[in-house]
């Protein structure tokens, strides 16, 4: 099902849209500025040392003005997976942690964002093997904090995928990056490193070793290889990595260079995510994905890997697994 929730001045709208069904819709009056500031306070409520009463209230909120409404269609339609088209701020909230009462929405649906069907609909492709190049910084660079746990997540999923060449720390140049990019046919580019998404071009960067590589270099690179290569990138994983914060246009303009450059989908993370928690998400993705003894999707192989930290005690706190995103193409 996808969902597109729509912001105007003095109301929230809805539109839904089921498979082979009408498009249907709902509305809650609430002007504008109330919206904004309850999205505002729900984005802060997420630090974890504030009580989890605060953020269940807002979570629940959202989540009676965004699905409740939409429940007895999702349930009759079986529906699996919700794709959400959101406007303003609300791209920048992990809709992932809305919350009925009971449960999480990821607890019983996949979630994922696209800007707009016709832009970024799924591809009906057959699923490519888990092979990946893979790049990475794990120490302290050019005044940015190291990422340790780096090391063991390269490591981790390099040892479970099919194939992956793995370039890390001194390695992970820019030229090394340019060249390998072009030369590697992998379908998954996987970049553990700092690195800023904002609607402003000068904010926007990943870190390599020895600079950073701008939103620039980065799409002028995926263009050519979607040009001269027959083998677009499926997925690319930012798995260090941030949208600014406060930027509402930041999530999906990644998206918007993801569509220009031909890579199907994205895995970003809404805010700087924890070291160690990352790690077991992000190999619980792959495993998921990898999985042969049934189709998974991007999406459900997401929602597993958030729920594998849902589960984990020390990490079952939404701030651990839902600034994650899967922007795109949420199939196979």
């Amino acid at each position: 099902a996808v969902s597109y929730p729509i912001i105007l001045s003095d109301r929230l709208e809805v539109v839904l849209a089921l498979p082979n069904q009408p498009l249907s819709h709902y509305r809650t009056k609430i002007p504008n500025a109330d919206l904004e500031n309850t999205l505002d306070q729900f984005f802060v409520a997420f630090n974890p040392v504030l009580p989890e009463r605060r953020r269940l209230q807002f979570s629940q909120q959202l989540y009676d003005w965004l699905v409740r409404p939409a429940e007895a269609n999702l349930e009759q339609h079986h529906i699996q997976t919700l794709v959400f088209v959101p406007d303003g701020k609300l791209r920048n909230i992990p809709m992932a942690a809305l919350h009925d009462g009971q449960q999480y929405l990821i607890e019983n649906y996949g979630v994922a964002l696209t800007p707009g069907l016709e832009l970024m609909g799924p591809h009906f492709a057959p699923a490519q093997p888990l092979e990946a190049l893979i790049l990475g910084v794990s120490e302290s660079r050019q005044g940015f904090s190291p990422l340790p746990g780096v090391k063991d997540e390269v490591e981790t999923i390099s040892a479970n995928l099919k194939q992956s060449q793995v370039y890390l720390d001194q390695a992970f140049t820019k030229q090394a990056f340019e060249d390998q990019v072009k030369a590697t046919p992998y379908p998954i580019l996987h970049l553990a490193t700092h690195g800023q998404f904002s609607s402003d071009l000068a904010s926007t960067f990943l870190l390599a070793w020895d600079q950073t590589i701008s939103l620039a270099d980065l799409d002028t690179l995926l263009n050519d290889r979607r040009i001269q290569a027959s083998h677009p990138i499926e997925l690319m994983v930012l798995s260090a990595c941030q949208t600014a914060e406060g930027d509402e246009r930041a999530t999906l303009g990644l998206a918007g260079m993801a569509i220009k450059s031909g890579a199907r989908s994205t895995l970003a993370t809404l805010w700087s995510v924890n070291d160690e928690s990352t790690v077991q998400l992000i190999n619980h993705f792959y495993n998921a994905l990898g999985e042969t003894s049934t189709s998974t999707t991007k999406a459900e192989a997401l929602r597993q890997a958030q729920l594998s930290l849902l589960n984990t005690p020390n990490y079952s706190h939404p701030f651990y697994w839902a600034p994650f995103v899967l922007i795109g193409n949420w199939l196979a």
